[in-house]
């Protein structure tokens, strides 16, 4: 297959279909559209050595809305639907992304007592001790998306530059070399 046939396939896929019907290609977001930012941060994952499940949920971080941006694009009640689009993996990664209590979560995020770590879920208030590959699942992720939107809008990266920085740094054991590098280039 060749690149442009890769592209164009990546195109007609379920995932960018349900985000075109949900308006991704049409609400604007820093940098462009939701759908660019999206394709921004799944080519991001990529770049850094993602498995093929992180980037699917990359593309797709934002379909139950998250904890800084209240935007849904599809209600929890269709999760079976996303799934279907996107895998159970990939589907799972969304939901544990979305559903981030940030305040609460991220500053233990990269305890080295496993233990110790705890993540709250914002839908259920339920919390719970992630795996490892869940807490660098959830780094790489957030990291990408921040820093995309570091790179696209000065004053965003201006605002939350130094605090990204900081938590990204506290966060470097979870994050891939790939993205502490461009943690350094982008916010260092």
């Amino acid at each position: 297959m060749t690149h442009t046939e890769d592209k164009h396939a990546h195109t007609d896929s379920p995932a960018i279909a349900l985000l075109k019907e949900m308006g991704a290609q049409t609400t604007k977001h820093s940098g462009g559209t939701l759908l660019t930012h999206l394709l921004r941060v799944e080519a991001l994952v990529a770049a850094w050595g993602g498995r093929p499940a992180l980037q699917t949920a990359a593309l797709c971080h934002a379909f139950y809305g998250t904890d800084g941006l209240p935007l849904v694009l599809l209600d929890l009640s269709e999760r079976a639907r996303l799934t279907e689009a996107i895998g159970k993996e990939a589907e799972e990664l969304v939901y544990f992304y979305a559903s981030c209590d940030r305040k609460a979560t991220y500053p233990g995020l990269a305890s080295p007592d496993d233990a110790s770590v705890v993540f709250r879920d914002r839908f259920t208030g339920a919390e719970f001790t992630p795996s490892p590959q869940q807490r660098r699942d959830f780094a790489e992720l957030t990291a990408a998306n921040e820093l995309d939107l570091a790179k696209v809008n000065a004053s965003f990266r201006e605002r939350n530059g130094d605090g990204l920085l900081e938590l990204f740094t506290r966060w470097s054991p979870l994050l891939s070399e790939a993205a502490r590098r461009d943690v350094t280039t982008v916010l260092g």
